[in-house]
């Protein structure tokens, strides 16, 4: 009994003859998500930014849509609003407000006055902009890290061509997804930083794969040329790649559509990174391959070097 293949097991798509097509297109994407951030800038919230935070209790479970609009209405700026725990315990995050202490103060009762005298606070802090600083630089600190660890773990189970060809895609998936966030006004905080090395992981993961054959294939055929090689191998774990993208996201368009308001930010950064991440591994880490001199080495144990093509 066989099992499910989206794509056919003898098909031959021209993915590294057509590298310079996808070296202008993702060199496009990334200029104009550069040129997004540093115009535009990204939507930052209380977590980068520094804000209001409170959490609440209410004697039955909280209509948030009804408290988001509320709340929403007291000119205070962004009103982010969550379950915390149980249906009862909501966490408010409010923006920094402009002024001293006092101001960030007059808001809370704002707050406390909107929401009456049946609501339990259990909890009242202030981000300042000296702690959100901090935490996004530890966000950014964490992002670097990431990728030095994955190019460093692709150069010792592969060799270090392969482990720059994936630095270099999973640096287009990171760039592109704050392009994203600069383009739509998506609010940018540390859920959308997780997302981000969420990404990263996903997208290694499809990326290993395929190198994992190139390496197989490079061992295997020593006579067929490297862009054949290459190609061969993105098309031989086609199948599998587009599989696993797309049972992903039906989870995460599930999330996106059905999660509500506040994961809806995050399941949009992880659908881009799904698709940016698969197209990444494809079109641009394998034929990167091609200008950085890889190397052939011997035959795999029990195989026979040989050059005629693989029959599935």
């Amino acid at each position: 009994m066989r099992g499910l293949n989206l794509i056919p097991a003898d098909i031959n798509l021209a993915f590294v003859p057509k590298r310079k097509a996808f070296y202008l297109f993702s060199t496009l994407l990334v200029v104009a998500s550069i040129f997004l951030f540093f115009s535009k800038g990204l939507n930052y919230g209380i977590d980068f930014k520094g804000g209001i935070m409170l959490e609440i209790r209410t004697e039955k479970a909280a209509n948030i849509s009804q408290m988001r609009s509320q709340l929403g209405d007291l000119g205070l700026g962004e009103v982010a609003l969550q379950e915390f725990g149980q249906p009862t315990d909501i966490l408010i995050r409010i923006q920094r407000q402009d002024g001293d202490e006092k101001a960030q103060q007059t808001a809370v009762e704002k707050i406390k006055s909107a929401l009456g005298d049946k609501v339990e606070y259990r909890r009242t802090e202030f981000v300042g902009p000296k702690v959100s600083d901090e935490l996004f630089w530890d966000g950014l600190t964490a992002v670097g890290l990431a990728i030095l660890a994955i190019l460093v773990y692709i150069w010792f189970r592969f060799e270090w061509q392969f482990g720059l060809g994936a630095v270099v895609a999973l640096s287009h998936d990171v760039i592109t997804t704050i392009g994203i966030f600069a383009l739509f006004g998506f609010e940018f905080n540390l859920s959308t930083v997780a997302a981000v090395l969420t990404i990263a992981g996903y997208s290694i993961n499809d990326t290993v794969v395929v190198f994992d054959r190139v390496r197989e294939n490079l061992r295997k055929y020593k006579k067929m040329p490297m862009p054949e090689i290459l190609n061969n191998s993105v098309n031989q774990t086609l199948s599998r790649t587009i599989i696993t993208s797309v049972t992903t996201l039906l989870a995460l368009l599930a999330l996106y559509f059905l999660g509500g308001e506040v994961i809806r930010d995050f399941s949009f950064a992880m659908i881009w990174g799904v698709l940016i991440g698969t197209y990444s591994s494809i079109c641009l880490a394998v034929p990167i391959l091609l200008h950085l001199n890889i190397q052939r080495r011997g035959a795999l144990v029990g195989e026979t070097i040989e050059d005629a093509p693989e029959v599935s």
